[in-house]
């Protein structure tokens, strides 16, 4: 099949490739037999990937993208370039705005044939939020030097080596109450794994897909609550959930050392969903699918025991 595939021996940078979402974009290029170039500043994070490539297939590079001459040098020869750099620590504008339009630069320079930037549902110059203002920014460096570029901004990821489910997962199973911030906040997660198809399709075809912006999103919507409570059902566990005033969260995300900033706060609260306007995940062509395909066999190492657990406990 790879070798009919049209992204087959084409040559991809991954620029910011060593991250979770990273891995998963990797994968699904490889098994089209792509041939990949991890571009990081730290791609030793990324030596996992090398059994699933052949010999030769994928290579790694240190890249930072405030240094423009190590991104001229990770996309030189490449057939397309996806960028994946995101931060919420930092100089966000030098990373993921200027950063971004440096990539871009660097691929046209290159003669790069399709660019794939990801950025974020929530991108907007307007917002209270420093990350969403720097996405936003970065969008529009990418399409002002890569005016055929895909703009894909996803919402929160889920997968089973994730930092969001799997920490929430953590915490119920350790802890009999629990606060819950932006209890009703609104999030549509996608599986990464979809995420990752959505990066592939946009480059197989730059033609159709080059040029727009995309938000995708999973099939379902539910509130922040919701999703602590389903993770508790499928642990089989009983739990308390509190659900904090904005004013707590706020100033809880104000401390420092907390897992949760003050830019995600601003972003969790208002929600992470669609905003209606832009094409989806079916406009790609992908059928996104759903957190509880997935749940209940996720959560089975967290049962007090394990897939023997057929009993609520506590």
């Amino acid at each position: 099949m790879a070798s009919r595939d049209p992204l087959n021996g084409k040559l991809v940078t991954i620029i910011g490739g060593s991250g979770f979402l990273g891995d998963h974009v990797a994968q699904a290029l490889l098994e089209r037999g792509a041939r990949l170039c991890i571009a990081s500043r730290h791609p030793e994070r990324a030596f996992k990937l090398k059994p699933l490539a052949q010999l030769g297939q994928i290579e790694f590079l240190p890249c930072d993208v405030t240094k423009p001459d190590t991104v001229a040098f990770a996309v030189r020869g490449a057939d397309a370039v996806v960028n994946l750099v995101g931060a919420f620590e930092g100089d966000l504008k030098a990373t993921m705005a200027d950063g971004a339009g440096t990539v871009a630069q660097a691929a046209a320079a290159a003669g790069v044939g399709a660019l794939v930037h990801v950025s974020a549902i929530g991108a907007d110059a307007e917002s209270p939020s420093g990350y969403a203002q720097a996405k936003a920014a970065g969008e529009a460096e990418v399409l002002a030097a890569f005016p055929k570029a895909t703009i894909l901004r996803p919402s929160i990821l889920f997968g089973d080596d994730d930092h969001f489910i799997q920490m929430f997962a953590g915490l119920v199973s350790t802890f009999r109450v629990l606060p819950v911030f932006a209890p009703h906040a609104p999030l549509q997660p996608l599986f990464v794994d979809d995420a990752a198809e959505a990066v592939v399709v946009a480059l197989v075809d730059p033609a159709v897909f080059g040029g727009k912006t995309f938000e995708i999103a999973g099939p379902e919507t539910i509130t922040m609550l919701t999703l602590h409570q389903r993770i508790a059902a499928s642990q089989h566990r009983k739990r308390t959930f509190i659900e904090m005033p904005d004013s707590l969260s706020a100033l809880f995300a104000a401390l420092p050392g907390t897992p949760m900033n003050s830019d995600q706060w601003t972003m969790l609260k208002q929600g992470n969903v669609p905003g209606g306007k832009l094409p989806g995940m079916k406009q790609l062509g992908i059928a996104p699918r759903p957190l509880g395909l997935f749940l209940d066999r996720w959560m089975t190492r967290f049962r007090r025991y394990g897939r023997f657990n057929e009993t609520v406990t506590g």
